[in-house]
């Protein structure tokens, strides 16, 4: 994405919403044939939220939006655009961002989804922001992204390299005008489909439709390659990141904040100091929501957000990962008090 145009574009709104099951290391543990200690000690997680029985992510995803736009000050109907990233969608189709259209009321909006799974979030909010700068519309300025994730019911819970790290969860955030010089000042986005076969969900998709065989081998389960992510996101992150800053003329120092996709503290803390932002302030909730896949961005910023951590002006910087695979990054200057009713 190039320069702000002259129709600036940035977060109105945060919200996000967890599960109210809390699962301790000591559960997952347990299935994984590992002890809870051997999860911190690996991922730094120490606990994770599982969706209830009845919660799709589309219920997950409502509730979060309904936050954001409580937030933002405006209503549903106000939503020109709807974009819900997510890679454990409701159902194959329709898409999960209609069944939250009709849960929120937001009747004006077209809805789509986007999945770039674990960087799908920063995709998302890119795409929004480039819908609404490139067609104002000053009767419905508004589009509202979420990340959503239900990722316990893909995960094989007796995997321990991936069992471990999941959790549930979303965020979501109501996009609109700002002041010219905040919002979204630039991101950059990148795919690498040679790599595609580290993180995947073999079965269920065209290739290899459900079958009982599919579902014997249990090749509806989420699969990844940790070593060989580890050692991209290690080398592609830090690159991304510094692209991104030179391209916009932003010193690493000018960075007040940064935001990642919330894989892994361990991993995210040996990236740090390749990374290079000397003054930015660091936000992880690894530890007590696990990697929640897209919602981990949205949720993070939120939290944040309500903890009062960002003021007028700040810059913050937002790193997506994951399968594809895909990466992406973004800078937002912070506006205090954006909503426009």
């Amino acid at each position: 994405m190039g320069p702000q145009t002259e129709f600036p574009i940035g977060i109105l709104g945060t919200g996000s919403y967890l599960p109210a099951e809390l699962v301790s290391n000591h559960v997952v543990a347990q299935r994984a044939g590992v002890t809870a200690e051997w999860i911190e000690t690996k991922t730094g997680i120490r606990s994770r939220r599982y969706a209830a029985g009845h919660e799709a992510t589309s219920d997950l995803a409502a509730e979060a939006a309904r936050s954001a736009l409580d937030a933002a000050g405006i209503t549903a109907g106000q939503l020109k655009w709807i974009v819900v990233a997510t890679s454990t969608p409701d159902h194959p189709q329709p898409a999960t961002a209609c069944l939250v259209q009709q849960r929120i009321g937001a009747r004006a909006a077209a809805a789509f989804d986007l999945n770039s799974v674990c960087s799908g979030f920063v995709f998302a909010l890119v795409t929004a922001a480039r819908l609404l700068s490139a067609a104002p519309d000053e009767s419905v300025p508004y589009a509202l992204v979420i990340g959503a994730d239900v990722y316990s019911r893909i995960i094989d819970p007796t995997d321990r390299r991936t069992a471990i790290l999941f959790g549930d969860g979303a965020g979501a955030f109501v996009l609109g005008p700002v002041r010219p010089g905040h919002g979204l000042i630039g991101a950059h986005l990148a795919s690498d489909g040679e790599r595609h076969d580290l993180i995947r969900v073999p079965a269920g998709g065209s290739r290899e439709p459900a079958s009982e065989k599919t579902v014997a081998e249990g090749r509806h389960h989420f699969r990844m390659n940790g070593r060989a992510v580890s050692d991209y996101v290690l080398a592609e992150l830090p690159r991304a990141v510094r692209a991104l800053l030179a391209a916009h003329d932003v010193a690493s120092a000018d960075v007040d904040h940064f935001i990642p996709h919330q894989a892994n503290d361990v991993l995210l803390r040996t990236a740090l100091p390749d990374i290079g932002l000397p003054r930015a302030r660091v936000h992880l909730t690894v530890a007590e929501h696990g990697n929640t896949s897209a919602a981990s961005i949205p949720l993070a910023l939120d939290q944040a957000q309500r903890q009062g951590a960002f003021t007028d002006g700040e810059l913050l910087l937002l790193a997506g990962f994951g399968g594809g695979m895909s990466l992406g990054t973004a800078l937002v200057r912070w506006q205090s008090g954006e909503a426009r009713h």
